[in-house]
C-alpha cells in the first residue's frame, strides 16, 4: 500500500470524478481575503466544509447514543459561519462528494490550524467504493467558544492505494452511510 501524490490524486479526481467539485491547487485567498486552505496539496485533498451545521446542544437535557440519537439534541444551522460552544461539538458535512475506487481507502485528519486553536476533527476512513458526502465531527476542546468557516478547509484527506483489490468494499456490504447527501446522523 502506497500514499498517492498530488499528481495521482489530480488524475483520479478528473478522470474517474473521485472529488467533485476538485480544485487543481491549493486556495489560500478568495476575492482578496484569507481564507483556511482548501484543495490540492502534495500528498492529499484538503477538504471544505459545508454551510450546514447541526450543533450539539443540552437543552433538553438528553444524553447521547449511538443506538438512539434524538435529533432534538442538535439544533440546525445554516450559516457562512458558527460558533460551536465550549467543550462542545457540531457535526457538518463536506462541500466535496467523494467516489473512493476499489483500491483505495483514505484517512481523514484535521488541518493544523484548527488543531492549533484546540479544534478537532474526528479521524475518519473513506472505505474502498464509498462514495457520499463526509460527515465531519468537529469538536470544541477549549472552555471558550471556536468559530468555524463555511466554505473554507477543515480536514486533509490522504488517500493510500494497495497493490490489489479488497475482497468485499463498502458498496458491496451496502454500508449504511453509502451515498448519504447531507449530514447524517449515526445509525446502528
Amino acid at each position: 500500500m502506497s500514499v498517492k501524490s498530488d499528481s495521482w490524486i489530480k488524475k483520479m479526481a478528473i478522470d474517474h470524478e473521485m472529488i467533485s467539485p476538485f480544485s487543481s491547487q491549493q486556495v489560500r485567498e478568495e476575492k482578496g481575503k484569507k481564507v483556511v486552505s482548501y484543495g490540492l496539496s502534495s500528498y492529499g485533498y484538503d477538504i471544505r466544509v459545508a454551510d450546514e451545521f447541526k450543533i450539539f446542544t443540552n437543552i433538553h437535557s438528553k444524553e447521547i447514543d449511538p443506538k438512539e440519537i434524538k435529533k432534538d439534541c442538535f439544533v440546525e444551522v445554516k450559516a457562512d459561519n458558527i460558533l460551536v460552544p465550549p467543550n462542545s461539538f457540531a457535526l457538518a458535512r463536506t462541500v466535496e462528494y467523494f467516489k473512493i475506487p476499489r483500491r483505495v481507502i483514505t484517512l481523514c485528519v484535521g488541518k493544523s490550524t484548527y488543531a492549533r486553536c484546540g479544534i478537532i476533527v474526528n479521524v475518519t476512513p473513506f472505505e474502498p467504493e464509498w462514495e457520499g458526502y463526509v460527515t465531519l465531527e468537529i469538536s470544541n476542546t477549549t472552555p471558550l467558544p471556536a468559530r468555524i468557516y463555511a466554505n473554507q478547509g477543515i480536514a486533509q484527506v490522504l488517500f493510500f492505494e494497495s497493490d490489489q483489490e479488497c475482497e468485499i468494499s463498502y458498496k458491496d456490504r451496502s454500508g449504511k452511510y453509502q451515498s448519504q447527501t447531507g449530514i447524517t446522523l449515526p445509525s446502528v
